[in-house]
């Protein structure tokens, strides 16, 4: 007897997709949908193979006012799933908790939303009993472990644990709900469907501990192919099959820069990897590192603002790869371009001397305005890195080119 199910988490349905500025509009219309498109795919294979059940592990929404369009988004996946005779299973994470303040849209009678305690879900699959564990965070911080409240396996059924969260000293990751392995292994059960690392991983093998990875990359960190596992279990006969579902897939390439002379054979090479990138992972976003840029290739690319060669390959990529889309540029030279003194200089200087706390202080008003919060996001660690970032570039790249300061 088998039981065959898909596990997925981490939708971030309505993510705002902050740092995409300059992409033409067809791109930027893309990368806006994307957290929607890979959600249809889901639903898609899921009505289309009909499994037993599908498990979503938490963040379904991007933030915790969950959109309007989310929700109907989400709404019509469930229905869909429910003509097709597919139980649902949902768990609530950090992102998405229950204390948000929404618009409330009911669901078809096949979803079955787990409350701020865990609590078990029960189904009859083909004469064997199935018992699903799991809760929804009642806050966004639940940073006390919860896996004490799961109850151990009792050997008569098939038992599968859901759980958004992270194992304890990961400092990699915001620290939510952690556990153990061996504090889930303890429990006894058949599979953890695990969510809230983005990144793809199998703890465990026998019994399967399982993060699927986000549905799809929400930035230039979340690289690689993203989707979901179809996942079949049963005595001796475990299986997991990835599957992509996301509509565009984040990367980078580097370009080699030594013995450009002319703008055209700079064109060349920049084409050549967007070419071999939409070979590799189809359609996407990408990042070009600009290496060995020689003293001819610094006097190529000192006529011309920084901006105006991204806009420059961007309008390339476009015309040839309509699906990828460059999404920046980074210039790895030899030797850091001159900054003059005065106000340049002493702004890069009050930059670098912030530490996360002044970062946080200053940009208060914009990332805690309630309206706001939905196009910027939160401001974590890699978001201040990457506005210090944008901050430097612009103040010794694009500006300064575009104009001397004296």
């Amino acid at each position: 007897m088998t039981i065959r199910f898909i596990h997925a988490a981490d939708l971030h349905l309505g993510s705002p997709f902050k740092g995409f500025a300059g992409l033409p509009g067809k791109m930027a219309e893309s990368v806006r949908d994307s957290t929607f498109t890979a959600f249809r795919n889901l639903i898609d294979h899921a009505a289309e193979t009909r499994p037993d059940f599908l498990l979503i592990a938490g963040d379904i929404y991007d933030g915790e006012d969950r959109s309007l369009r989310a929700q109907e988004q989400f709404r019509q996946g469930m229905e869909i799933l429910r003509r097709a005779g597919v139980p649902v299973f949902v768990s609530h994470g950090n992102h998405d908790h229950l204390a948000g303040s929404w618009v409330r849209f009911s669901l078809p009678e096949n979803v079955r939303v787990f409350g701020p305690e865990v609590e078990t879900a029960e189904l009859t699959i083909r004469g064997t009993l199935v018992k699903i564990h799991g809760f929804s965070y009642p806050e966004r911080h639940v940073t006390e472990p919860v896996i004490s409240h799961y109850p151990q396996a009792e050997g008569d059924a098939v038992e599968i644990g859901m759980l958004h969260g992270s194992i304890r000293g990961d400092e990699a990751h915001d620290v939510y709900a952690p556990f153990t392995k061996d504090e889930l292994l303890a429990k006894g059960y058949d599979y953890w469907a695990l969510g809230h690392i983005h990144k793809r991983q199998v703890l465990h093998e026998e019994p399967p501990i399982v993060y699927p990875g986000s549905l799809q990359g929400l930035h230039r960190k979340e690289s690689g192919v993203k989707g979901f596992y179809d996942v079949t279990i049963g005595r001796g006969t475990d299986s997991l099959e990835f599957l992509p579902a996301g509509a565009l897939v984040f990367g980078e390439a580097e370009v080699d820069c030594v013995g450009i002379r002319h703008a055209d054979e700079w064109l060349d090479r920049c084409m050549n990897q967007v070419r071999a990138f939409r070979e590799e992972n189809g359609p996407g976003l990408i990042d070009l590192r600009l290496i060995g840029i020689d003293e001819g290739a610094e006097t190529l690319f000192g006529d011309a603002p920084e901006s105006e060669w991204l806009e420059f390959i961007r309008e390339a990529a476009m015309r040839d790869c309509p699906d990828v889309g460059v999404h920046r540029m980074t210039w790895e030279r030899t030797a850091a371009p001159a900054v003059p003194g005065g106000l340049f200089r002493d702004v890069l200087d009050e930059l670098g001397s912030w530490d996360a706390a002044g970062w946080k202080n200053r940009m208060s008003d914009l990332y805690g305005h309630r309206q706001a919060y939905r196009f910027t996001g939160r401001l974590d660690e890699e978001s201040i890195r990457e506005i210090r970032e944008e901050a430097e570039r612009l103040l010794t790249g694009g500006l300064l080119k575009g104009g001397r300061a004296e």
